[in-house]
């Protein structure tokens, strides 16, 4: 804003008027623009500024911006110090020197560049707050790259006066001392945030900190995932608001929706599930048009019809994106008077439910679809083992009535899905999932590989195909759609792949259209070959990551040229707005999408593909602790695994029994000097030609398990290498004298 025009020289209150009405960055170059203020005007500028400063009219800000004294200055640097009851982030400027409390600053959760954590810091535009009467809200800049003000930890006491915080994040290798008087009622083992603080220029050791919050004991299992989720600010407790207004919600009644109560719909889950977000059923089609064809239903949860646009509900699922699964808990992305009630598609409860019918002929090809809004009471809630039992013959009672009615018929069209998936041959890879098995305490029983089932299979093509329809649907109505995109390998990671299996005599050549059953061919050539898991690894980083967003780009992995999320509305809100957009575009009810929901979209799309990613690190990130506090009481055991990667560091390497992910440092690997080759992701011996290369399987012993960090530290076994050791060897040449050398690869036995 420009002020009037002055004759004479600005006083004081007219450069705090114009500070006020701006709403920008200004420094003292824009105030004496404003004022046009030249030449020897401009010294006595720049000491009128000095002598407001120095009366506290006014305070110095980022890179020599100046504002009004008492205020923070529009562009400034805040930390992260929690997250408020609505799902925001709050947070304190860095720079804060007054004697009382700064103002509270927020960041509203749908900034689609608030992915931030307790403790970050970011460089952000702060502007008033309108609905409250004091405070700022943040507009993210940039997020900084530096030292956490807030570091969490488990609490050690040293002696009566000291205590020392290990930080739980295993990049952290600081710790931090805290005097008795900055303990805050933190006993010895517990898990607590600590506020680090400035040392003397001259201190030496370690940083001091103080308490700020106490979040349980070390020996509470429970505790491990309740790192996850304040290192990665995940919301945790719901706002009164939308807890009272999920308590308001009614149960279903018919009213003027499909009745689909008499159609033995089936939930099929894994056997803790608490949520069940779809169901479904088949039968042959009885159109003789269509002999040898099905029918199929895929009934979805009605989320939609609870979760209004603009609600606190609403506010909240859309904050935290996703449901975010722990070993141990499951932090819902809705009040559980919701999700484990009213959504959920329990058995033998009237439940509201967005259905799709679809239509297939032999060939496995769709033939059409409708959407219908309806009433459905589920026939059965089975577990994925128990479907898979009753079809090979061990029948459970629970699974007994529905054999010949449901499960067969389920498994008869998903043979004739199957033909029609075939014929678009979706990227084929093996991704390892770990399941981790606790007791009733939290303690962990056994670590074992998650096992594919037919009966998982069969449940995600049902699914697909609902989603495709979804896609289809909004596409040809020409409404806004969340699509799920997938987007195929960039030319850089292509080349690097192309050069890796260069390595392995496999060719993959430049210029043809890059399909998913051009990377299932490569696999199939290495297939039962000592090179299989690592080709199959080296192809899965190749390839793009899946988000969010209002552009139709198509899904890669699974050759499909449209693809949405439909069928999870319980636990993403992708699904929700998918469930808005065809309500809207088939004239299905006034609860579809909102004008917000319009403006918002891309912004929607970015901030729930941020948050997946937030919960996927988390929910990696717990499993490796859990692995940890599992391994802590096997050290100094030997376990077989593989090398999943190489760096200058050193191996990593994944074990085959429980997969844990541990490290084999560089340091330890006495007996050569080791040579890193990143293009093919290899170790190679200066002396001895010995290779270690993505891949290799190889013998371990593990030395360390830190549950705080979730990090393995382990010594690889190899007797050619130790046998290397007490060899003299002769002294280097240099690199271009030396002779060619063959590379003696490790047995993938």
């Amino acid at each position: 804003m420009s002020p009037k025009k002055h004759i004479s020289f600005p006083t004081k209150d007219d450069i705090l008027d114009f500070l006020k009405q701006s709403p920008g960055k200004v420094s003292k170059r824009e105030i004496a623009k404003a004022f046009h203020i030249r030449g020897d005007d401009r010294i006595r500028l720049k000491k009128l500024l000095k002598e407001m400063t120095e009366e506290g009219l006014l305070d110095r800000g980022h890179k020599k911006q100046v504002h009004v004294g008492g205020e923070l200055p529009p562009i400034t640097v805040i930390e992260i110090t929690g997250v408020d009851r609505m799902g925001d982030l709050v947070a304190r400027p860095t720079n804060w020197d007054e004697s009382g409390p700064p103002p509270p600053i927020t960041l509203f959760a749908h900034d689609k560049k608030a992915t931030l954590g307790i403790g970050d810091r970011a460089l952000v535009r702060l502007s008033r707050h309108r609905e409250a009467r004091e405070g700022y809200v943040a507009s993210i800049i940039r997020k900084l790259e530096s030292s956490r003000g807030l570091v969490m930890g488990f609490f050690r006491r040293m002696d009566e006066n000291i205590a020392m915080v290990h930080p739980t994040d295993k990049k952290n290798r600081d710790v931090y001392v805290i005097g008795k008087a900055d303990w805050n009622g933190a006993e010895d083992g517990e898990l607590v945030l600590a506020e680090i603080q400035r040392a003397g220029r001259r201190r030496a050791g370690p940083r001091p900190a103080r308490v700020k919050q106490c979040l349980g004991t070390m020996d509470e299992p429970r505790s491990i995932s309740l790192i996850a989720i304040h290192a990665h600010g995940i919301p945790l407790d719901f706002s009164d608001e939308a807890l009272a207004e999920a308590d308001r919600s009614e149960p279903p009644v018919l009213g003027d929706r499909i009745d689909l109560r008499d159609i033995p719909l089936i939930t099929i889950d894994p056997q803790d599930a608490r949520d069940h977000d779809d169901a479904i059923w088949a039968e042959p089609d009885p159109d003789p048009k269509n002999e040898g064809g099905w029918h199929v239903i895929v009934a979805i949860a009605d989320v939609a019809h609870y979760v209004r646009p603009g609600s606190a509900l609403d506010r909240e699922a859309r904050t935290r994106g996703n449901s975010v699964y722990f070993p141990d808990r499951v932090v819902p992305m809705l009040p559980e008077r919701l999700s484990n009630g009213l959504c959920s598609l329990k058995e033998g409860e009237d439940r509201y439910c967005f259905a799709v019918h679809m239509w297939f002929n032999q060939h496995g090809k769709k033939l059409r679809h409708k959407f219908v809004r309806g009433l459905m009471r589920s026939a059965g809630g089975l577990s994925y083992e128990e479907v898979q039992r009753a079809m090979e013959g061990q029948v459970s009672d629970r699974a007994a009535p529905l054999l010949e009615e449901v499960i067969r018929p389920l498994f008869g069209a998903f043979e004739c899905m199957m033909i029609g998936r075939n014929k678009r041959e979706p990227l084929d890879l093996e991704v390892p999932e770990r399941k981790i098995t606790l007791d009733e305490e939290g303690h962990i029983l056994s670590i074992q590989p998650r096992i594919s089932l037919p009966a998982h299979k069969l449940v995600e093509e049902y699914m697909i195909q609902a989603n495709v329809s979804a896609a289809q649907e909004l596409s040809m109505k020409g409404w806004p759609c969340m699509y799920r995109v997938h987007e195929p390998p960039s030319l850089e990671k292509l080349e690097s792949l192309r050069e890796f299996l260069k390595s392995l005599n496999i060719e993959l050549a430049r210029g043809q259209v890059m399909l998913p059953k051009v990377f299932n061919n490569i696999l199939r050539q290495v297939d039962g070959t000592p090179h299989d898991e690592l080709v199959n690894t080296m192809v899965l980083r190749s390839q793009s990551q899946a988000i969010y967003s209002p552009e139709n780009l198509g899904h890669f992995g699974l050759s499909l040229s449209q693809y949405a999320h439909f069928t999870s509305p319980i636990r993403r809100y992708a699904d929700i707005m998918v469930h808005r957009a065809l309500i809207g575009a088939l004239k299905l009810g006034d609860d579809g999408l909102s004008k917000q929901d319009r403006e918002l979209f891309q912004d929607t799309a970015e901030h729930i593909s941020d948050t997946e990613r937030r919960a996927m690190l988390a929910e990696r990130e717990s499993t490796d602790r859990y692995v940890a506090a599992y391994m802590a009481a096997h050290v100094g055991d030997i376990f077989e695994g593989k090398i999943s990667g190489v760096s200058r560091a050193g191996l990593f390497i994944t074990l085959d029994e429980s997969g844990g992910d541990g490290f084999v440092p560089m340091s330890s690997l006495v007996g050569d000097y080791f040579i890193y080759d990143a293009d093919l992701h290899l170790l190679e011996g200066e002396y001895t030609n010995i290779v270690y290369q993505l891949g290799d399987k190889v013998m371990v012993r593990l030395r360390e398990a830190n549950p705080i960090t979730g990090g393995l530290m382990l010594e690889l076994l190899d007797e050619e290498l130790l046998q290397a050791r007490g060899r003299k060897r002769a002294p280097k040449k240099a690199k271009k004298d030396r002779p060619a050398k063959s590379r003696k690869r490790r047995s993938r036995k």
